[in-house]
């Protein structure tokens, strides 16, 4: 660089507008998008160990994509080199990539490649960067208003992190405004100048989250302004109205605000929303959207979301659709509002849904021969016995009977499951009963004596052998483990209302049933994961297969009340988390553990974070002497005194007694407020051939202890001889388990 380079440079710098004088030159200038640079976030970590793998931004306007790639250029220890795509060409990336490849093999030195404006690129441009992307010789930093998942080449965005910026809320906006007015090199700080807070306000409105059209308009209300005869520069409101004249509404009706616009209108209508509903409607059609496009939209809600629950919806629909096509605009806006508002204030049901769930029965499942009943009889009846056994439900009361209409490999598949809402919940019950008797004559025809299979069709069926009727009617009766944790997971973590740039801690990771789900779904923030052992560290760990530690969890090892102290050592005693999530996590059995431990998460919460247990509560659910409680063989007063020494053995112990409003109560003593509090309550069988008798009732067993001081050794026998029975069976009796879930938050 020539000393004329430098003077144009200094020269061009003065000139500037404000938005680009001010734009931050470090992470701590940098305003907003706290969702993703803010502390503890994965680029924030990535920026500040200078670790930046292939980065996308983006978002709309002014929300501070260029900037972000500026401030990274500043942070790096690599060579930073910017390209426009608006003007950079297949000449340029080369040039771009051979530097790259020099300062590599010369100095061992990194080049952080950035690209505004980068879904510009044809395809033959992306396509030239992307083997550098791949091997490494560049680290690309995209940024675009464009989705990237739809305008910038798949190999490009697979290979990198996208992070969407969104516009910045007010408060961000007026920090921008009091930044430019006070700095002195950059910004008005030089000047006297003073601004009214209603004239603030409205630039800060109408600016819709993108600081560069608020600068934009406060640089032109200074500068247009004259000073008093003392120095001092005015803006009042009228001076802003001027400065800033109209919102403009974002939308493009082949880009991101278009989809962005129909999704906000149909989740409103979908959620009984008539006022949301009809401003996204306005939004749109003020925007000039084709009404038909709407109209097709809502057609399709009409049967996805309202469907059976009130089955005049399509056809409301399809009638305002009709007439619109008469009438027209203006006056065809009529019913575009009315359809809308027919289908917010509708009962809502996504029953149909289930076509879906049968579709991918038939694609995934072996093809079975429809069974002889369901064929036609007209042609082979006589000789292959089509339509033999089909009963005809005319012939039978209500015009109904119970039979199966599957396949015999999908008997007892269920795709269908009527809501409580509207027109649906009138028929919910009829469908509801019907299905259970069907069930019943599928297990019924399981029970047929046992003969060959060749002759029964596999619905043999003797205590040692199970056909696969049977074995489906347990598996459904039964259910799985790992099911039902799985949807006590999702349960957890959708009661939490996660955004994907949240920073979550999982209090009990042992297992990594939450923390891997939460990693997940928070790709652009962070996951902590307490782990009681070493050992369990190390298991969760392995869990990852191998993923960048930017994308892992940060695993810590020791209780939830060391948690201050494990944070501390790591630097990041500040962090707040947004959740803290726990299955069956450590925190005490007795009350003050709990409280002490409890009062360590509400400090470790950030304004506005929440707190999600999930606690069994044994006193709640099922206990042993309930399975014996219709035993007509236990002598009454052995039962009572049973059942008197089991209600004893239950109060004597804090972990068992515990129940949700104590649970509750210890929130609220620990600086929480409870903002929900349920007891999920299920039936599970208990295990086929499971020895209960002995496990309870046997020499040793700590139930068995309590039971001693009320019944004597003989009386015990006979309980253990009689659970040993109960349990003995096919069908394994039903175990009521309990689970308190609560969700909380720090009540500062």
């Amino acid at each position: 660089m020539d000393l004329f380079d430098h003077r144009r440079q200094q020269l061009t710098a003065a000139d500037a507008p404000l938005a680009d004088r001010m734009r931050p030159r470090t992470l701590d200038e940098f305003v907003g998008q706290e969702h993703i640079v803010g502390h503890g976030r994965l680029l924030r970590r990535a920026i500040e160990a200078d670790q930046l793998s292939s980065l996308i931004f983006h978002g709309p306007p002014g929300t501070g994509k260029t900037t972000l790639a500026r401030v990274i250029a500043g942070s790096t220890q690599a060579q930073f080199t910017a390209l426009n795509a608006v003007l950079a060409g297949v000449k340029d990336i080369r040039a771009a990539v051979e530097g790259a490849q020099e300062r590599r093999g010369l100095h061992g030195r990194r080049t952080i490649l950035f690209v505004d404006e980068v879904h510009r690129f044809n395809k033959a441009q992306q396509d030239a960067l992307l083997p550098w992307v791949e091997n490494g010789t560049v680290v690309l930093i995209g940024a675009t208003t464009e989705n990237p998942f739809f305008e910038v080449n798949k190999a490009l965005v697979s290979r990198s992190r996208v992070f969407q910026l969104r516009p910045l809320v007010a408060s961000d906006l007026r920090r921008v405004a009091q930044m430019a007015l006070a700095d002195v090199e950059r910004g008005y700080g030089r000047r006297d100048v003073g601004i009214d807070e209603e004239a603030l306000a409205h630039l800060v409105n109408v600016s819709s989250g993108d600081a560069r059209a608020l600068l934009n308009a406060l640089e032109l209300a200074v500068e247009t302004t004259a000073p008093d005869a003392e120095g001092h520069l005015h803006i009042d409101l009228s001076v802003a109205e001027e400065s800033i004249q109209r919102r403009a509404i974002l939308y493009d009706k082949e880009g991101d605000s278009h989809y962005d616009t129909i999704s906000a209108f149909i989740k409103s209508v979908r959620g009984s929303d008539p006022d949301a509903a009809l401003y996204w409607l306005a939004r749109m059609v003020y925007a000039g959207e084709d009404p038909r496009f709407i109209f097709r939209r809502l057609l399709i809600l009409a049967a996805e979301d309202v469907g059976l629950a009130d089955p005049q919806a399509i056809a409301v629909v399809g009638a305002c659709a009709a007439a619109f096509d008469y009438v027209g605009l203006p006056e065809g806006q009529f019913h575009l509002a009315e359809a809308t508002l027919y289908l917010a204030t509708a009962a809502k049901s996504n029953s149909a849904l289930a076509y879906f769930d049968a579709l991918e029965s038939v694609q995934r499942d072996r093809a079975d021969d429809v069974p002889d009943p369901l064929k036609d009889n007209n042609r082979d009846a006589e000789g292959l016995g089509h339509g033999k056994g089909y009963l005809y439900p005319h012939a039978y009361r209500d015009h109904w009977v119970a039979q199966q209409y599957l396949p015999q490999e999908l008997q007892g598949r269920i795709f269908y499951q009527p809501s409580d809402q509207g027109h649906e919940g009138s028929i919910r019950q009829s469908t509801l009963r019907r299905r259970e008797a069907q069930l019943a004559a599928m297990v019924d025809g399981a029970r047929q004596p046992a003969l060959p299979d060749d002759v029964t069709g596999g619905l043999s069926f003797t205590g040692a052998h199970l056909s696969r009727e049977r074995q489906r009617w347990l598996a459904r009766s039964q259910g799985r483990q790992a099911g039902r944790l799985a949807a006590l997971r999702d349960h957890l973590i959708e009661a939490a209302s996660l955004t994907r740039h949240a920073v979550a801690l999982d209090l009990n990771a042992g297992s990594g049933l939450i923390t891997w789900e939460l990693a997940r779904r928070l790709p652009e923030g962070g996951v902590y994961a307490l782990t009681g052992s070493q050992a369990e560290a190390e298991a969760l760990a392995a869990l990852g297969g191998g993923a960048p530690d930017a994308e892992c969890p940060v695993i810590l090892t020791g209780t939830p009340s060391d948690l201050p102290q494990l944070l501390g050592l790591r630097g990041d005693g500040a962090l707040r988390f947004d959740a803290i999530l726990g299955r069956e996590p450590a925190l005490g059995t007795l009350p003050a553990e709990r409280r002490a431990a409890l009062m360590i998460l509400a400090r470790l919460l950030a304004p506005g974070g929440r707190l999600v247990l999930a606690l069994r509560l044994p006193g709640a659910g099922s206990r042993p002497l309930d399975l014996l409680l219709d035993d007509q063989d236990i002598p009454a007063d052995v039962l009572d005194r049973a059942l008197a020494a089991q209600a004893a053995a239950y109060a004597g112990q804090p972990g068992l007694s515990l129940d949700l409003e104590g649970l509750g109560a210890e929130l609220e003593a620990a600086g929480l407020q409870v903002a929900k509090a349920e007891l999920l309550q299920e039936a599970l069988p208990l295990g086929m051939g499971t020895t209960l008798g002995d496990r309870w009732f046997g020499a040793g067993a700590v139930f068995a202890g309590w039971l001693s001081r009320s019944l004597a050794e003989d009386e015990i026998a006979l309980l253990r001889a009689r659970m040993a029975i109960r349990t003995a069976g096919d069908i394994p009796p039903p175990w009521r388990v309990a689970t308190a879930c609560l969700v909380a938050a720090a009540s500062y």
